[in-house]
């Protein structure tokens, strides 16, 4: 046990985590690196050039003549996927804390860092992309030195590109990261930090021992689901999954037990010995909390069960993706989804569409809210079309967060304007290093749930890094906004918004409904409404068929006649006529600006 190592790298996105872990593979000669980012296996992975999973390998490294065993887990470094970056933290001993040489200190290295000391991991900083042209490692030492109070001479200077540093970055490891603690002879305990399907072995499971040992063929249970199952086998990962017959404390490695049903495995439970069972399980993480929420819904409705089945095993492999059964007039039956942001919410769908053949709508993103009614009831509220009469309400309260961004004092206005314009309020800003600075704000969620953070990286060209953590709710002035088509509500495009937006936000969609309906054989009324009260309106003309084109001469009556008749038709083409709303439109309401 002594010389096993668990470590995972965590930085802000773009800082070379999986590049740097390529080298770190081909030097303990692991594998042949053949392209770049080996760990990212998913397709969406290489195609957008970020780590949308976190992946768990094991190296082999010999040091001083003693043979060690590196358990390495490369996690995502956006915001959208903190929570892979939590439970890889779970499983660890260590980090090692990259910061990009040209780009310093940024908002996600600062969040993920302070998970990791929280878990009590020792820190290992290293400065990457030394080679670069425009790299300043002497600064950013400078700010890492602030951040962590470490020496000068613990930080590594190091290239993924170049390879420089490797050597010094795996000695580090193997001297400052300590071996896992935990008593052999002890009832085992591990705890399931991640899991996969796989269609012919059933589900896999991703686990550390933090005490005792496990054998193939032994008798297990899952210690929250209470569930008990046979380790028919047993291994560590390497690029693959090498079989083992026997795992120790510390080590890190996978089960599979013909686990048929996704619903048996959590996430963070705890994996002990039927017979010889532990008191109590590990700590696991605290639960996942959706920070964005929206309708996914299949375009066809018969089907609705492969829905589910392929969102129960998407959960599986991202378990911060939560969703329960709704139903809407407009859509027919679909699912409610909390996803942690809007990145988060695009790769589920691209993935229910690769991985599944699932074709889905998605309604508007919206968060939950809290309404109370006179009685002084509270119901919680994740869709605008649960909203009680507007009558019976007292008040209503949104979620707060606390956002921090970080930027150079050449953006501060721009950014400054965009937070206010979302009703933020400055708490306090203070200069890091140099000319950059860290603005503090508090935020209503649902108004950075569309297009902030979009609109930041394009006002601050890219540099600007923004991070947030839920603070609670407070009491607002919102509003239920209503689309009504020919004066039929369409609930998948109702949206909960401030007083002082509605007007403004109301008129925009109906002139953006305009463009994007179809125009069909009679007027169509597109009206936006609070309450019973229209505050906009448009109105898309009807396609004209010159009917009289073959009276040409003689009499005008003729030519009445045609009319009076063809008037008598788009009458009741009206009376029965409804209006097909494409999915650009659901969607566009998010692009409003």
């Amino acid at each position: 046990m002594k010389n096993i190592r668990n470590f995972c790298i965590i930085a802000h996105i773009d800082h070379g985590k999986s590049t740097l872990a390529d080298r770190l593979l081909e030097f303990t000669k692991t594998i042949n690196v053949t392209s770049g980012q080996m760990l990212d296996d998913m397709d969406l992975e290489k195609e957008r050039g970020i780590t949308i999973k976190s992946h768990a390998i094991q190296m082999e490294y010999n040091f001083n003549g003693e043979k060690y065993i590196l358990n390495l887990i490369d996690t995502p470094g956006h915001v959208d996927f903190s929570y892979e970056v939590s439970r890889s933290i779970a499983a660890c001993e260590g980090a090692l804390l990259i910061v990009d040489a040209s780009q310093g200190v940024q908002a996600q290295t600062i969040s993920n860092l302070y998970m990791a000391i929280e878990h009590d991991l020792e820190i290992v900083p290293i400065i990457n992309k030394c080679d670069m042209a425009s790299a300043n490692p002497e600064e950013v030492e400078d700010e890492i030195v602030e951040l962590l109070g470490c020496k000068r001479e613990e930080i590594i200077r190091a290239s993924g590109k170049t390879g420089m540093g490797v050597e010094d970055i795996l000695a580090a490891v193997i001297e400052r990261v300590p071996s896992p603690k935990g008593d052999d002879d002890a009832p085992l305990q591990a705890l399931i930090f991640d899991s996969v399907f796989n269609s012919f072995r059933g589900i896999i499971a991703y686990f550390k021992i933090e005490n005792g040992v496990i054998r193939s063929g032994d008798k297990v249970k899952f210690f929250n689901t209470g569930k008990e199952y046979l380790a028919d086998e047993i291994g560590v990962l390497k690029m693959d999954m090498v079989p083992r017959k026997e795992l120790r404390t510390g080590d890190v490695g996978y089960i599979i037990s013909g686990i048929k049903t996704s619903k048996e495995v959590k996430v963070g439970d705890t994996i002990t010995h039927v017979v010889n069972p532990c008191k109590e399980a590990i700590d696991g993480f605290e639960e996942v909390k959706p920070m964005v929420f929206a309708g996914l819904y299949p375009i066809e409705a018969e089907d609705f069960e492969d829905l589910r089945a392929s969102l129960e095993k998407l959960q599986l492999n991202d378990a911060s993706l939560t969703f329960q059964p709704e139903s809407s007039l407009a859509l027919g039956f679909g699912f409610r989804c909390g996803f942690l942001g809007l990145l988060h919410m695009e790769i589920i769908q691209e993935r229910l569409d690769r991985e599944f053949d699932m074709n889905v709508i998605t309604t508007v993103p919206n968060v939950s809210y809290n309404i109370y009614d006179k009685q002084g009831n509270m119901k919680e509220v994740h869709n605008p079309g649960g909203m009680p009469d507007p009558t019976l309400i007292d008040h209503i309260e949104e979620p707060y967060i606390k956002a921090s961004v970080i930027t150079t004092t050449d953006y501060i206005g721009p950014i400054m304007s965009l937070c206010l314009g979302k009703r933020g309020e400055l708490i306090k800003q203070e200069y890091i290093s140099g000319n950059r600075v860290e603005l503090h704000y508090y935020m209503p969620l649902g108004e950075i749930v569309i297009d902030f953070y979009d609109r930041l990286k394009s006002i601050s060209k890219g540099y600007a890094s923004f991070d947030y953590h839920p603070c609670g709710f407070r009491t607002s002035k919102l509003i239920k906004l209503d689309v009504l088509l020919n004066g039929e509500s369409v609930d998948a495009l109702s949206t909960l918004t401030h007083i002082d937006n509605a007007y403004d936000m109301g008129r925009r969609m109906c002139e953006k409904l305009k463009e994007l309906i179809p125009r069909q054989q009679f007027d169509i009324a597109i009206q936006a409404a609070i309450g019973s009260k229209i505050i906009a309106r448009e109105t898309i003309k009807a396609l004209r068929k010159d009917v009289t084109a073959k009276c040409y001469g003689g009499d005008v009556s003729r030519k009445r006649k045609l009319l009076e008749k063809q008037k008598k038709g788009k009458k009741r083409m009206k009376q029965i006529g409804n209006v097909e709303v494409p999915q650009k439109a659901f969607l566009a309401v998010l692009k409003l600006d």
